[in-house]
Formats: structure tokens, sequence, C-alpha cells
């Protein structure tokens, strides 16, 4: 009798569970047990083994991609989150570069979505998650240098290797930051942040030629620090990013959803 209780609680935990997984496949479709198990861990602090994920999803066959149920629907199902306050919503994207001699390099921001501010970037030879890390690192060091423990800020990002490896998830939810990530169906989800990287482009690195990595470093660095500080934005009132940022430090956070 007990043993049959036990097996009836243990189905029911695992349709529990299931459901939830079921939810995390239906907006990140290619994602296999080891990203759904992290994202579990280290985004919703489910302590749940891996052997138990890959079993749940071998057994409902949720292993392998079913299209007719997983195909994505031309419509964004989920709103896309909005402040007007700085340091409450972050996000963060990759680019490449061509410099001449050298090769592809790869420019990683992050951008605050309230201010409009560059508050961390990174410029380097690869796109690992460990690059990605550095400019996020950056930005909180610059942003939060007493640590952001409290300070409820959340991380937009796509559904990337990088984003979503369990070493990036695990660094965020060390740092207390939450990750929101653009659903499968929702390719505009992050492009306040694809916006910015084109105004790089459009701005800077088209215009010229670039020879070196240094070169292209430095003049980044300048660029960056103009943009902050001498670039006016329409929509936050004409001001620059670091005005804007100033201007709210005493003014207390605004956030809400607005359909994408």
């Amino acid at each position: 009798m007990r043993k049959r209780q036990r097996s009836i609680a243990t189905r029911t935990r695992d349709q529990m569970m299931l459901e939830r997984i079921e939810a995390i496949k239906r907006d990140h479709p290619f994602w296999g047990y080891r990203r759904v198990w992290s994202y579990l861990r280290y985004r919703e602090n489910l302590l749940i083994g891996k052997n138990r994920i890959y079993r749940l999803l071998k057994e409902n066959r949720l292993l392998s991609i079913n299209p007719r149920k997983l195909r994505a629907s031309r419509v964004p199902s989920t709103s896309k989150p909005r402040t007007d306050h700085p340091n409450e919503l972050w996000g963060i994207d990759m680019t490449k570069i061509m410099v001449e001699s050298w090769g592809w390099v790869y420019l990683h921001v992050v951008l605050d979505w309230g201010s409009k501010k560059i508050v961390g970037w990174h410029l380097s030879i690869t796109s690992k998650t460990e690059d990605w890390l550095v400019a996020l690192s950056a930005a909180v060091n610059a942003q939060f240098p007493c640590g952001i423990e409290g300070a409820k800020l959340q991380l937009v990002s796509d559904n990337g290797s990088q984003p979503t490896s369990t070493a990036f998830m695990k660094a965020s939810s060390q740092m207390d930051i939450q990750q929101i990530f653009t659903s499968y169906n929702n390719p505009k989800g992050n492009a306040d942040t694809e916006r910015v990287m084109r105004t790089i482009k459009e701005d800077l690195v088209w215009p010229s030629s670039w020879f070196s990595y240094q070169q292209l470093k430095n003049a980044l660095q300048t660029w960056i620090q103009d943009y902050n500080t001498d670039f006016p934005h329409s929509a936050i009132g004409y001001l620059t990013p670091q005005q804007y940022e100033d201007k709210h430090k005493k003014q207390p956070p605004i956030i809400s959803l607005i359909p994408a």
C-alpha cells in the first residue's frame, strides 16, 4: 500500500514538472535536457536532477521536435518588458565586425533599456560564454559597485548558446540578475539592444576602414563615451543617456508590459 502511495506521489510530481518542461519547450523547442535543467535550476531555483529531466523528456518524446506541436505562430505570445527607469532592465547582444588583415572580431554590448546607456561592452576575437560574461561583469561593476542585491535587475537576451549556457545562467543567478529570454516566436523581443548595435555600425563601423584590433577598440571606447554623454535621444526627451540616468537616480522605478 505504501509503495503504491509513493508511486502515485511520484507520478503526480512528475506530471507537475512535465507541465513546466512543456511550457519551456514551447518557447524554446531546440533546447536539450541540459539547457532545460539549467533554466529550471538557475532561473527558477528548482532543485532537480539532470537525469530526471532527461527521463521526462524522453518518456514524453520531447527530445525530438514535433513540428506540428512546436511550430511558432506569427503573432508573439508574450508581452515585451519596458521600463522608464535606469538600471531596472538591461539587454545583452553581440555583433561581429570585419577588421582588415585580421578577420572577424566580436562586440558584446549591454544596454540599459531605461536610460539607453551602454553600461558594458567587450571586444574580443571570440564570442564564447566567457566573453559575454566579461561585458556583463563590466556593466555590473560600473552600475552596481556595491552589488545588485535587492535591485531587481532583469536582463533580456535571445536564445543563443551563450546566454542560455549553464555557466551564464549560473553567473547571472549569483549576481541576482533575472534573465528574460525572447520567446521562440518573437524575434523582435531584444530589438532595443539590436537597434543600438545598428547605430554603432551606421555611426562608427561602416563609414571607416579598420586595420587593427586595437584601432577599432580605441575608436569604440571613444564613441561609446560620446554616445553616453553627448548623444541626445528622442525616446528620453532628447537627454543624453547619462543625463537621463542622473535625473532619475532618486525617482521610483516604473515597469510596465507593453505588447511588442
